[in-house]
């Protein structure tokens, strides 16, 4: 929100207080400010100038050589490109040594052989944005009124000289969108109470009734709706100073009807609608629900296609406004319009908002019905507006508002001790100072000992409950005079929970294997959110995302690395190795709660180089093994590495049909470890990417029982070494549980040590070589019992994986 200091000077007396104190002042009472500018700041020397005399340029066909009066005894020379210059305007002239817009200076130079003395200027070219300029001169010069002295600076006559004060308002304060809001609020602060001078509303004895009849439909979603009739105005542009107030504020002057309608909505918070009478194409006013594929052109001349769940303004039978957000293209208000037809209406925010962000058309008007408006004022603010067009633009009000629906604005009774305020803020108030900022406020009260009832008039709709109304009193005494105080209570030790302490443990092995954290947005795409999924679930979507790319909570860590994958083999960064511990989301809960199940996960991502190549070693790239291998020793520090096993996986699209396997807690699918799929990996445009992904809770459960101590034994242990020819789609995981299932109970570990497929080797078959630990804890092993171990497992191997022993 936008104010201007010389207009809230009208409501609030600030003469002895300067815009800067003004916004400090505000800044600490709860509004925050986030700057105040005044629109003449490292302008100078631009001056009124008088075009007397305009002849084109001989050597140019788009040039002319102005004869300018600039306050002094001779005429100056300026040469100027504008198509809209003549003789007998008044314009901005830069003069010699001037600054304009982005401190450009002008000097005095000659243009196509000719002298020009400094420069007639654009409003583009001494600050204003192009969006705020009057369409007949945006492509042009800006002419300043008649009464404009010449050779004076052109600031005054622009109002650029005026402080203009951003607010940054928060939801629960909307009704500080509207000068009025503000006005009341500084009155609050400065114990002022504001005086409003608005226009008298004067009507003939012609009823509007005769003349339109308005019908709403839905009276919930639109619970006031009125139309006051406005006849024989003529439409011209708007006076000079209400032109410069808009253009403060951020708002293209259009011509002097529609500018009254955005005064009225910076003035009271309430928008309206202009409709052109005659273009309505009947005398019938009908608000409702649009129907499905409807379609409107509206004011910025895009067809839209409309749903059920848009509000329309209709003439009876098609769609002349879109309630709310914009009005449409055929009823707009234009110079041959004679017959206004003036909205002003109370819509339902939840509406207006799913229209306004579904054709992304966000509106000074939407902002505020989604904010909420004063419903008070809605038949206030349509009396000052046409009371305003019949002074700036003729005509004449018929008599009464046409009504299709009426909300009556009741004041909120809250009652509170005095007491509680201060038991709340530690202060020691008393009953008249508490007083004093109710009357401040403009609150209604009365008390019984120290007992309140305050009663708060509509324009403060944030105020409802006893918090409301201590924050009030806080923020009005001043959060800088409440007392504060350090927290008192004993200190006990602390200490990590098993789950904190599980995570904390896997974080610090999987930077010791060389992995760096990163976090990534809980929030994606629908497409992003659905794959790598260990389980299929409904997604949860957002209502109201801030933008396609994150409208649905994420269901895989993956997705996210491999943009972190992305991102840095883009920038030349190839070998990249992330881990991430963080939430999924799937939607496992009461269909009518909509809550989604937070599961924690721990994913990995690495791709490129994992070893870098010596002078005694060659470089090694990530592979399968290398990620598996870092789960193993993170299964194996957390003790549950006897219960992981690994079965090969193929219903995981993104995932290689042939590189990827699943990760068993006993009987449970915990996870996976795999390579992207190809096309996956095309479509993330990254590398040959290794990953893996599984539930952090089943493993923080699974640790729990901790580690059984064994002291080491005195007596050595014995290795022996078998090797066996097997077909090649047998596993190491077959081979080694059959082993451990054999060898008895003095085996103490299996580890591969070959690998060999090739030349002698039978085709389909590969050679392996396992080398087996054995040890008893209380006596020493015996060469019988050590090759009675060994023939079992040669037995078992032959048996259960049709095993040729070597």
């Amino acid at each position: 929100m936008l104010v201007s200091y010389k207009w809230l000077n009208q409501y609030v007396d600030l003469s002895n207080v300067t815009p800067q104190e003004l916004a400090d002042k505000m800044s600490v009472t709860g509004i925050e400010v986030e700057g105040v500018t005044v629109p003449e700041e490292g302008l100078k020397k631009i001056v009124v100038g008088e075009v007397k005399e305009c002849i084109p340029h001989p050597d140019s066909d788009h040039l002319s050589i102005c004869q300018v009066d600039i306050g002094e005894e001779e005429l100056s020379q300026i040469v100027c490109g504008a198509p809209n210059v003549k003789a007998g305007i008044k314009v901005i002239v830069a003069l010699p040594n001037s600054r304009i817009a982005g401190n450009v200076k002008i000097k005095k130079g000659k243009m196509r052989g000719q002298v020009s003395n400094g420069m007639i200027c654009a409003l583009q070219e001494i600050g204003y944005s192009d969006s705020v300029v009057p369409k007949e001169y945006s492509e042009g010069i800006y002419y300043l009124p008649q009464e404009a002295v010449n050779g004076e600076p052109v600031f005054s006559y622009l109002d650029m000289d005026d402080a203009i004060i951003e607010l940054s308002i928060t939801p629960n304060r909307a009704d500080a969108l509207s000068m009025r809001g503000v006005a009341y609020e500084v009155g609050a602060i400065y114990r002022q109470k504001p005086t409003f001078n608005d226009e008298k509303l004067v009507e003939v004895e012609r009823k509007a009734s005769e003349k339109i009849v308005v019908k709403v439909e839905d009276e919930e979603l639109v619970p006031a709706y009125q139309i006051r009739i406005i006849e024989n105005v003529k439409i011209q542009p708007s006076p000079q100073w209400l032109q410069n107030i808009l253009m403060n504020e951020g708002i293209r002057p259009i011509n002097n009807v529609v500018d009254i309608t955005n005064y009225i909505l910076l003035l009271f918070g309430q928008p309206l609608h202009a409709f052109d009478y005659d273009k309505l194409g009947s005398e019938e006013i009908v608000v409702r629900h649009a129907a499905e594929k409807e379609n409107i052109v509206t004011l910025d001349g895009e067809t839209r296609t409309l749903t059920s769940e848009d509000l329309v303004i209709t003439n009876g039978q098609v769609p002349v406004a879109l309630a709310g957000v914009m009005g449409g293209q055929d009823s707009e208000i234009t110079e041959t319009t004679t017959t206004v037809a003036l909205e002003s209406a109370l819509f339902d925010p939840i509406s207006i908002r799913r229209t306004a962000k579904r054709f992304n058309l966000r509106s000074e008007s939407s902002a505020r019905f989604e904010k909420g408006i004063n419903k008070g004022t809605v038949g206030e603010a349509s009396d000052v507006a046409a009371a305003m067009i019949v002074a700036l633009a003729g005509g004449e009000v018929l008599q009464g508002a046409v009504k299709g629906s009426e909300y009556q604005a009741k004041e909120v009774e809250v009652q509170i001790t005095l007491k509680r305020i201060n038991q709340y803020l530690g202060t020691t108030l008393n009953v008249a100072e508490v007083s004093e900022i109710f009357e401040a406020l403009g609150f209604g009260y009365q008390v019984d000992g120290e007992t309140y009832t305050v009663v708060v008039p509509p324009r403060r709709w944030d105020i409802q409950i006893e918090a409301d109304i201590i924050e009030e009193v806080a923020r009005i005494y001043g959060y800088d005079r409440l007392p504060s105080t350090l927290p008192s209570g004993e200190t006990v030790a602390g200490s990590l929970t098993q789950e904190q302490a599980t995570t904390r443990k896997i974080r610090t092995l999987l930077e010791g294997s060389g992995l760096t954290e990163a976090i990534s947005y809980a929030l994606t795409t629908e497409d992003k959110s659905r794959q790598f999924a260990l389980k299929e679930t409904a997604i949860t979507r957002l209502d109201w995302p801030m933008s396609e790319d994150r409208s649905v909570l994420r269901m895989n860590l993956i997705s996210g690395l491999l943009d972190n994958v992305q991102y840095n083999t883009a920038r030349k960064n190839a070998d990249v190795a992330f881990y991430e511990v963080g939430r999924v989301f799937y939607q496992e809960n009461d269909p009518l709660t909509h809550l989604p199940q937070e599961v924690t996960h721990v994913a990995l991502a690495v791709s490129g180089t994992w070893e870098e190549k010596s002078w005694q070693s060659k470089p090694q790239a990530v592979d399968f093994f290398t990620v598996k291998g870092i789960l193993e020793n993170v299964f194996e520090q957390l003790s549950i590495n006897e219960e992981i096993t690994y079965q090969a996986l193929t219903t995981i699209d993104e995932l290689h049909p042939g590189r990827t396997a699943a990760i068993y807690l006993g009987e449970t699918m915990i996870g996976f470890v795999g390579q992207v799929h190809p096309m996956t990996a095309k479509a993330y445009d990254i590398p040959e990417t290794y990953v893996a992904e599984f539930d952090l809770a089943t493993v923080v459960e699974a640790s729990q029982k901790g580690i059984t101590f064994r002291p080491v034994t005195k007596f050595p242990s014995v290795t022996r070494d078998i090797a066996m020819l097997v077909a090649e789609q047998v596993t190491n995981q077959e081979i080694v549980r059959t082993i451990q299932s054999a060898a008895g109970r003095f085996l103490t570990n299996v580890e591969l040590f070959d690998v060999y497929q090739g030349a002698n080797i039978e085709a389909g078959h590969k050679s392996v070589a396992y080398t087996l630990s054995f040890e008893n804890p209380e006596a020493t092993l015996t060469d019988e019992e050590i090759n009675q171990a060994m023939s079992k497992v040669e037995k078992a191997l032959t048996e259960t994986v049709n095993a040729s022993i070597r």
